[in-house]
């Protein structure tokens, strides 16, 4: 943690120093390549001393304190399943198995609507959830998704004047977990009633194309209709300035992107 713009760091000693860090943190059995990944530090904005963690593995924290205690917000999430020739269950897509990833939870993506600070949405690599708070169990909303596209992806994106309306893009999710767009069909899907149903938007992008994304690969805006922003691995900057109608790819050839931001100017 940085008070000073970054010249100067202390250890979260709450988080770091956590009796069961090691546990929570790290996958025994494999574990992330270059140890355990914290992707995503969320601040309520209400309340500067309340925010979340999520680590690749370690699952979602919570810190009321601004960081001194901690405690898991993991209830309700599948653990990830280890074994690829397990037979489809309840905690999984019809047809889509998953390979050792981390330790019990791995959060993607979460989300905090930013006028509904209450609101949490969350792409994990076992499904897509939705969190009310002060409610402490996530609820999987992802039970209508297409079952030949499943539920596995990186990213999540709120609408910000809407909390019941989230987009995805959801990726290959089969045994070898190639990590791209599903039988080569790239596609958001969007739900406007917190996951009950879910539609394609697929217009613009190619017939056939193998895209792949990564944690914070989708921005808005706030104009109205509303702009969204997705960015690929493969250097492309895709754009929608009607809500996710259409789609138009807007630079190309860049090196890979991890994130996209928006700002007004």
């Amino acid at each position: 943690m940085s008070a000073d713009d970054g010249r100067n760091w202390t250890s979260v000693r709450g988080f770091n120093d956590y009796p069961d860090y090691a546990l929570r943190t790290e996958d025994p059995q494999d574990g992330t390549p270059d140890g355990p990944v914290l992707h995503l530090i969320r601040i309520d904005p209400r309340n500067a001393n309340h925010m979340y963690f999520a680590l690749s593995g370690g699952g979602v924290w919570e810190t009321l304190d601004h960081g001194a205690n901690w405690s898991p917000l993991n209830e309700g999430m599948a653990t990830v399943v280890f074994d690829p020739d397990a037979p489809p269950s309840a905690d999984q897509p019809t047809s889509l198995q998953w390979q050792p990833m981390g330790s019990d939870h791995d959060p993607r993506c979460v989300q905090i609507h930013p006028q509904q600070s209450d609101v949490m949405w969350q792409q994990n690599h076992c499904g897509i959830y939705r969190l009310e708070r002060p409610a402490t169990r996530w609820q999987r909303v992802d039970r209508n998704m297409p079952a030949h596209i499943g539920d596995i992806g990186f990213v999540i994106e709120t609408h910000p004047r809407n909390p019941d309306i989230a987009r995805v893009f959801p990726m290959d999710g089969t045994d070898v977990l190639p990590r791209t767009s599903p039988d080569s069909n790239a596609a958001v899907y969007m739900t406007r009633d917190r996951g009950e149903h879910w539609s394609c938007q697929n217009s613009g992008f190619p017939s056939r194309a193998w895209f792949t994304v990564k944690r914070r690969a989708m921005a808005h805006d706030d104009q109205d209709p509303l702009g969204l922003y997705l960015v690929m691995t493969s250097g492309e900057v895709w754009c929608s300035i009607n809500e996710g109608a259409h789609w138009s790819q807007i630079v190309a050839h860049l090196p890979e992107i991890y994130a996209v931001e928006t700002v007004l100017v």
